[in-house]
């Protein structure tokens, strides 16, 4: 970038740090943060992928719940269940996180994917769209996911 297109960001980006908008030094974190959890989504599907209940009990707090696309309201020690009886696999799981965004100690991470369920369920072999929103909490060990939700998308 020539130096004269660097002037008009410069500008913007005093007079937001001005304003108290965004400081450098949050802007930083707040990338580090993002980073982060989009590092612990990558390995949720890997872990989804491989059927790695440790893994998922690893990047989940004691407390996570989730209402899952089939409508139903389940706790963490459920889906871990459900992936150790190999109810609940994919052949395939795309996910495209589309808004990350922290506030103090929680971050909203949302966005949408596709999926192809596998295991015992009732729509093995079939390919669903997806939205979903995941709450993560910073703890001491790091993000931890404490919620989700997540909903089929209906074709049109």
């Amino acid at each position: 970038m020539r130096r004269v297109d660097l002037i008009p960001a410069i500008i913007l980006a005093s007079l937001l740090a001005g304003l108290g908008a965004i400081s450098p030094a949050v802007a930083a974190e707040q990338g580090a943060d993002e980073a982060a959890l989009r590092v612990q989504n990558a390995s949720e599907v890997a872990d989804f992928m491989a059927a790695d209940a440790k893994g998922l009990d690893s990047l989940w707090a004691d407390t996570f719940v989730v209402t899952n696309p089939l409508n139903h309201f389940g706790t963490k020690a459920e889906v871990l269940s459900m992936v150790n009886s190999g109810v609940l696999r994919f052949t395939s799981y795309d996910r495209k996180i589309e808004y990350v965004h922290r506030y103090g100690e929680i971050a909203i991470v949302a966005g949408s994917e596709t999926v192809v369920w596998a295991g015992k369920l009732p729509m093995a072999g079939m390919r669903s769209n997806l939205r979903f929103t995941a709450v993560w909490r910073l703890s001491g060990s790091g993000w931890r996911e404490v919620a989700r939700h997540a909903n089929i998308v209906p074709e049109h």
